[in-house]
């Protein structure tokens, strides 16, 4: 294998190294887990602001309850109790373009469409770009990534935090902004009909830090590792992937078993 490597770290048989830094000496009980994250996944350490924006990001996706992902993994777990690691890849798996996954995509959308706003630009000017994103997403037969919610109809409350959050951190700008808009214009007019949700806002910050989208989506995965592992250990303690599958049996008796 002569000239197969890779960047993000190696090992001899006396030292790890990530990065160029060595694991045992300058890494482990010297940096934390988000800047080590940013060290192996983008090459380089964050800024203060950027670490807590990015652990803000990591925290809103540990979990929303029983979700798909949430289901997936406790029943997985239900037939393979031996096998965390497949419980929680089954719930990751099922992170993509309807859950988690929309944060990469509204983050790519937002910097596609929002690079002709200048940083300063009015709100009528957010609005009719908003409008004109919308629009086009409509007659494509695309859906808009980002807005809605099946729990949160009436707004999701973790957006206000979020924005807040980046607000304080320096990573409140257009690219928010028309993010919120969006909302408004998937709602023709009527405020908070169809609002922004976590996924959406989480992916306007992530274009206004600069990261790339694809890492996003990431994190997103990372933080759900946690909240399903979490899933795990109730469903060991407290079972209820057992109570779903009875669900299913009694919804239609071909389903019973013999």
């Amino acid at each position: 294998m002569n000239g197969v490597r890779t960047e993000i770290g190696y090992t001899t048989p006396d030292r790890i190294t990530l990065r160029g830094l060595d694991l045992a000496t300058e890494v482990i009980g010297k940096l934390d887990f988000v800047q080590t994250l940013c060290l192996v996944a983008l090459g380089r350490q964050p800024s203060a602001a950027q670490a807590r924006m990015i652990d803000t990001l990591l925290v809103t996706a540990v979990d929303h309850g029983l979700t798909p992902s949430a289901i997936s993994a406790r029943m997985t777990w239900l037939g393979a109790p031996e096998s965390l690691q497949g419980a929680v890849a089954a719930g990751l798996l099922g992170a993509g373009e309807r859950f988690l996954g929309t944060v990469q995509n509204m983050a790519q959308m937002l910097l596609q469409e929002g690079a002709p706003l200048a940083a300063d630009a009015d709100e009528a000017t957010i609005a009719a770009q908003a409008q004109r994103i919308v629009a086009a997403c409509r007659a494509a037969g695309k859906p808009i990534p980002g807005v809605g919610h099946p729990i949160h109809a009436r707004g999701d409350p973790r957006v206000p935090a979020l924005m807040e959050a980046a607000r304080s951190n320096g990573f409140h700008g257009k690219y928010c902004r028309l993010a919120l808009a969006l909302g408004d214009a998937c709602g023709d007019g009527k405020r908070g009909a169809l609002p922004l949700n976590a996924a959406g806002a989480i992916g306007a910050i992530l274009a206004e830090m600069g990261l790339d989208p694809l890492f996003g989506r990431g994190l997103a995965l990372i933080g759900r590792c946690a909240g399903l592992v979490a899933h795990l250990i109730e469903e060991r303690e407290r079972p209820v992937g057992q109570q779903v599958w009875n669900l299913v049996l009694r919804q239609d008796p071909r389903n019973a078993l013999p």
